[in-house]
């Protein structure tokens, strides 16, 4: 998923070959007794240890402050298919997580030859990670996720199959391909649609909700592809673009809510949708949230579009998820899922002023 959303982040959305052995230097003459013993120049690769680091590098691998932007694709999945999230729900949640972040650390593990020159920094690169370990974290998360997705039910794992399938032909194959950028949309969309299927709504009433947030995850993946480059302006543009559709179509009123909902909201009956005049106000509000989360970093990347502003926007576009999927529940007329979902934001960016996680990179 997008180093996506998601978990997807086509650079990711963000892949083989080994890292570089050093080039052997200049011969230098036998030392003179008592002199000093001349020293090899070392590389960053030889400087780092060559072992699975500690929970500092894994934090980086699996870029944990992303996490917070995958518990909203269930339940965005669930609101729209118009039933209270449950325990199958928070069984989705987990597989979603376990299934994100194998796409992270495979992500990683296809792209150690290109990061060795573009991020030398990065945990495989920098031989604080062994790329067999990065290479087992991802099947046995991917393991798990299919696990977890299995006690949510038969619809659920129909769902997390071809969604564990899409991660890994993403990160192994479609990445640096035209089709990237699709599949990372793709994988956002069924993990909405796990979302639905764990708690028992069906995944044809989300199909809606599915494609905005797989819209939204197309437009952040096809800027990631320029995110150590730079230069090209068309993406942030095209990202921007999308971003005030998507706000839009997010903010409007939809024309039915769906099944459940609807039955909660008829006269005399009790049910947990809020009036209409709130889950209207918080529809409007949380989309504006998104747009301005998502535009202004793809705004002055359109502007000049160097790596670190390409970076930036990324990372923007990943940040306006949270938002985006609390405004699709919202438009469901789940205000309370809405809500939750909002919190994972401030949640988020808590977590990652962390001590431990300053240095851990969101994209």
């Amino acid at each position: 998923m997008n180093r996506a959303v998601p978990a997807a982040r086509d650079r990711s959305a963000r892949e083989p070959g080994a890292t570089r052995a050093q080039a052997p230097g200049p011969r230098t003459p036998a030392s003179a007794p008592g002199s000093p013993e001349p020293r090899t120049p070392r590389t960053p690769e030889s400087r780092a240890p060559r072992t699975d680091g500690g929970i500092a590098a894994w934090a980086e691998l699996l870029r944990l402050p992303a996490l917070f932007t995958v518990p909203g694709d269930a339940l965005a999945g669930a609101a729209a298919a118009g039933v209270r999230p449950g325990p199958r729900t928070l069984l989705a949640i987990g597989s979603s997580l376990c299934l994100y972040e194998a796409g992270m650390a495979l992500n990683d593990w296809a792209d150690r030859a290109e990061d060795a020159v573009e991020r030398p920094h990065r945990p495989l690169p920098s031989g604080r990670i062994r790329p067999a370990a990065a290479l087992t974290a991802a099947g046995a998360l991917t393991g798990a996720g299919l696990a977890l997705a299995a006690g949510a039910g038969r619809p659920a794992l129909a769902v997390a199959a071809p969604l564990a399938a899409t991660v890994w032909a993403y990160d192994l194959a479609l990445k640096h391909t035209p089709a990237g950028p699709a599949a990372m949309a793709a994988a956002r969309g069924l993990d909405l649609l796990l979302g639905a299927a764990a708690t028992g709504g069906g995944t044809r009433a989300a199909l809606p909700s599915a494609a905005l947030l797989g819209s939204h995850t197309l437009a952040v993946t096809a800027v990631s592809r320029r995110e150590t480059t730079g230069g090209s302006a068309l993406a942030p543009l095209a990202a921007l673009a999308t971003t005030g559709a998507l706000a839009a179509l997010a903010a409007r009123r939809p024309n039915r809510l769906p099944a459940g909902r609807r039955a909660a909201a008829a006269p005399g009956l009790s049910g947990s949708t809020p009036a209409p005049g709130v889950t209207d106000a918080l529809r409007t509000g949380l989309s504006a949230v998104y747009a301005a989360t998502a535009a202004r970093p793809y705004f002055h990347a359109a502007l000049n579009p160097s790596p670190p502003l390409t970076q930036r926007a990324v990372g923007g576009g990943i940040r306006a998820t949270i938002p985006l999927q609390a405004a699709l529940a919202a438009r469901s007329g789940a205000g309370a899922t809405s809500l939750l979902v909002a919190a994972l934001a401030p949640a988020g960016r808590w977590f990652a002023r962390r001590t431990a996680m300053r240095k851990v990179s969101i994209t």
